[in-house]
């Protein structure tokens, strides 16, 4: 019978599409270099995928110690079997201490199965982590209650510890220089990947990809914006967004929102910033008309430089803001597309 002291490793599960990695995979990089540094250990990434060459080279790049990669046909497309199965070999297999895994689609379809039959325990959308370098338990921070206070959890009894995180709550590491960015020193990543292959045996997959359809919809890519104007409730009425696109579309950022408004029906909830939406760490967020519940901030709060506009002095949003306008942001936000298109102008 396995005990604590055999596990060992801090695992990233890099998820792709068509073989190219979904930008969470290399943001959990981040507190994966910490964890594996605090504990003395190795940080890996495990890509299950087809095509992913560049893949693990950048997960290298990035500071991954050690690549798995599990590269076939069947890891083209996400099945929850296939993947599920995959996993399972590969952690009987090396025993790692903790898995992260980015809280998308996939992530928390696969997180909990996994889970599952590993038979420990998951914690899921977490927004901060750290862990006790004496008794090695990571401890998973998440909002709870309605996101009305912040949950520390851990999972003392049983390993390997895992955890979903939301994209947008950590930034990419840097890059190491040299690695996978020149034909010259391709050698230091290939060296840094360690190939392997897990035995799916086609009975256990229940499921069949007959066909992918694309639906093409309006993009609303906030986790990667480096500029979010995001409505409040304090805008009044859904017309008003018109301040809200205008001052994005001067800033070349994009237009985000919060719960109040979707609730409303004055934007769809693509654009919801928030715990029941999206994470986002942008270099600039304009908050306009936003009090500043905690529910919003756990969305937004690991923004670069926060701006809050709003007409209510003691609006909790100006707790966190780095800059404050108290107005009205009907009058505010006109006067500072003026302001910005001067600029623009010079």
């Amino acid at each position: 019978m396995e005990q604590k002291q055999d596990y060992k490793n801090i695992w990233v599960f890099i998820e792709t599409e068509e073989g190219k990695a979904k930008p969470v995979g290399y943001e959990l990089l981040t507190p994966g270099r910490m964890l594996a540094d605090k504990m003395g250990q190795r940080l890996v990434a495990v890509i299950p995928a087809y095509g992913a060459d560049e893949t693990a080279a950048q997960a290298a790049a990035y500071g991954a110690d050690e690549v798995l990669l599990v590269e076939d046909e069947i890891y083209r497309n996400y099945r929850t079997d296939v993947f599920a199965d995959c996993m399972t070999q590969l952690v009987e297999k090396y025993r790692p201490l903790v898995i992260l895994m980015g809280a998308t689609n996939n992530g928390r379809d696969l997180g909990p199965r996994l889970a599952c039959r590993l038979k420990t325990g998951l914690t899921a959308d977490c927004t901060a982590l750290d862990i006790n370098a004496e008794t090695g338990n990571v401890e998973w921070t998440r909002p709870a209650f309605g996101g009305n206070l912040m949950a520390t959890i851990l999972c003392p009894d049983h390993r390997p510890q895992m955890g979903t995180v939301r994209p947008g709550v950590f930034k990419k590491p840097v890059k190491e220089t040299g690695i996978a960015e020149d034909t010259r020193n391709e050698m230091n990543a290939e060296q840094k990947i360690v190939r392997e292959k897990a035995d799916i045996n086609p009975e256990r997959i229940r499921t069949e990809i007959v066909e992918r359809v694309r639906e093409v919809v309006q993009s609303v890519n906030l986790e990667e914006a480096d500029i979010i104007v995001s409505g409040g409730r304090g805008i009044g009425k859904a017309e008003n967004f018109s301040y809200i696109r205008e001052l994005a579309e001067a800033l070349g950022g994009a237009v985000g929102s919060s719960r109040a408004c979707v609730d409303a029906d004055w934007i769809p909830h693509a654009h919801q910033v928030g715990q029941t939406g999206k994470t986002v760490a942008p270099k600039l967020y304009i908050a306009c008309g936003i009090s500043g519940a905690i529910q919003h901030l756990a969305g937004m709060s690991g923004a670069e430089t926060i701006v809050a506009i709003n007409k209510d002095p003691d609006a909790p949003i100006f707790g966190v803001a780095d800059y404050g306008i108290v107005g009205d942001l009907l009058e505010v936000i006109p006067e500072l597309i003026r302001e910005i298109k001067k600029i623009k102008a010079n």
